[in-house]
């Protein structure tokens, strides 16, 4: 199956970073691996981060974890959190510029049992694997919870820091198409999970979507 057209790199040049947080909702993101085939979404909550921001990476100065944040618009930054989970975000904003947008949570599309198997595997200990955490995609809890969480969904898609961090959206195996999902509502709202710039409204999300991570 081919890989659908994907958003070019004038999309991502073009607007701000809080404006991209709201025009990638309903788009999908798209990951073709290699001898495993498709996986994707629909993006249907994002947060922005942007310069001056206390929350953002890129607050206090560049470094080596966060240097693909200062690279050029439409790169990839993904990170770890809890020296476990990654999360991904699409670089915003000119090179030297440490501004992105996280993608918090998706509506699951493509490769569903793929998904559902590598969030299994992710939760083996040894031979033995977590029970309640194994996710069934033919139940309705086991589908939404999927991809509703930016480290859930990283998981179900199979990115990773070591393996997509800095990697384009243009020409690197991950990308982002135009929005198949149009008819929709927006939610703008305060951000999760973090301690500062807990007041500013940068999240983003399609309301009533029930992959939502949070409402």
């Amino acid at each position: 199956m081919p890989i659908p057209h994907k958003l070019p790199l004038s999309f991502y040049e073009n607007h701000d970073t809080l404006t991209l947080s709201q025009l990638l909702l309903g788009c999908e993101l798209v990951h073709e691996t290699r001898g495993e085939g498709r996986t994707a979404g629909i993006i249907v909550e994002t947060e922005g981060y942007v310069t001056g921001d206390p929350a953002c990476h890129a607050y206090r100065r560049e470094t080596k974890r966060n240097a693909a944040m200062f690279g050029p618009a439409g790169i990839l930054y993904v990170y770890q959190i809890y020296n476990h989970y990654n999360c991904i975000n699409v670089v915003t904003g000119p090179a030297g510029v440490g501004e992105a947008v996280l993608i918090r949570a998706l509506e699951p599309t493509d490769g569903i049992d793929l998904m559902a198997h590598r969030r299994n595997e992710a939760f083996k200990t040894g031979f033995e694997r977590y029970r309640n955490n194994t996710i069934d995609p033919n139940t309705a809890d086991g589908f939404r919870n999927l991809c509703n969480g930016p480290g859930k969904l990283t998981i179900a898609l199979g990115i990773s820091r070591h393996n997509h961090n800095g990697s384009s959206l243009i020409n690197g195996p991950i990308s982002i198409t135009p929005r198949v999902l149009t008819d929709f509502d927006m939610v703008t709202t305060t951000r999760i999970g973090i301690t500062q710039g807990i007041e500013l409204r940068y999240r983003y999300y399609v309301k009533g979507n029930r992959f939502v991570s949070k409402k």
